[in-house]
């Protein structure tokens, strides 16, 4: 049990990330040019309702004052109160989380079932024809653009074919699912170009491993010795992977949530920042900054167990 002895001061060490992930969050959100008084009041709104108004969020404070009120809530477990929903920031975003979340899940899903067979075909043909069409069509879905893709695969799917929904995110179990289909598709098309590069160059490793030579010295055949030794040591490089790309994958969800108009947590993002809703921004970034933490520390965990020989 000692290779586990880093999760006891692991998170430790994820507190001064956090903190500065907030303190720059805190700044950047404040360079955004316009005032989110006169952006909630209008163009007609008077400098008394202005400043009313800022008085009330307390923006008419000084900005380090503001980052001390900021962390106090914090540590009260609130985010503050949102300009624009009138609502807790953090209430708000507990609304949210579902389609983000479910979002996240069934796209990893996806970029798994897509990536291993392509890996596989490749690693066990390399050099051949399937070795480079697989490396080719990674490389072209690292290429093409998330946004892009959501809107091929929306025009293809949803008003030529007339197979999936537009856009939202429905109320039934099976109405949401037939709305996840295409945001799910579009992330998991664009992450599984990145695993199946990294996975297969490590099942390409693994076929030539003294492991691997010694199985087939036992009579092991050659697709026992593939899925049973070579496939597990292979997932390791990729755990690490994508847990790497998580912020790769969470950027992803705010620009397909936006494009698709899933209530998610990248859409409320978007709307707060063009709002200038500064506290819902700085939670929704919270929120992200931790679940990817959370997420790093989970591969982590998962690392070790799948390989013994890995020390953290």
């Amino acid at each position: 049990m000692h290779r586990y002895r880093f999760v006891l001061f692991r998170p430790l060490q994820f507190l001064p990330v956090l903190f500065g992930i907030s303190v720059i969050t805190f700044v950047l959100v404040r360079l955004i040019p316009g005032d989110p008084a006169r952006v909630l009041l209008g163009a007609r709104s008077t400098p008394t309702a202005i400043a009313n108004i800022r008085a009330q969020y307390g923006l008419d404070e000084p900005m380090w004052l503001q980052y001390f009120y900021f962390l106090q809530n914090l540590g009260r477990g609130e985010m503050g109160r949102s300009i624009l929903y009138k609502i807790d920031v953090l209430k708000l975003i507990v609304t949210r989380i579902e389609p983000t979340l479910v979002l996240v899940l069934v796209s990893v899903v996806l970029s798994i079932l897509i990536a291993v067979p392509m890996a596989a075909l490749a690693a066990r043909n390399s050099g051949r024809l399937a070795d480079h069409t697989v490396r080719i069509v990674s490389t072209l879905g690292i290429g093409f653009p998330p946004f892009w893709l959501a809107l091929m695969l929306m025009i293809l799917f949803s008003v030529k074919l007339g197979i999936f929904p537009v856009s939202g995110y429905g109320k039934t179990f099976l109405d949401k699912a037939g709305h996840l289909v295409l945001p799910s598709l579009t992330i998991a098309l664009s992450l599984s170009a990145v695993l199946t590069r990294s996975l297969r160059a490590a099942m390409i490793v693994e076929l030539q491993s003294d492991l691997a030579t010694a199985a087939r010295a036992r009579g092991m055949p050659e697709s026992i010795v593939f899925w049973r030794h070579v496939v597990p040591n292979s997932l390791v490089p990729t755990i690490n992977l994508l847990a790497v790309n998580i912020g790769w994958l969470i950027g992803g969800t705010v620009v397909v949530e936006t494009v698709f108009a899933i209530p998610g947590m990248g859409q409320l993002l978007v709307r707060a920042i063009f709002s200038r809703d500064y506290m819902v921004v700085q939670g929704v970034a919270m929120v992200f900054a931790c679940a990817t933490v959370l997420v790093n520390f989970a591969a982590d965990i998962v690392t070790v167990t799948v390989d013994p020989r890995v020390r953290l």
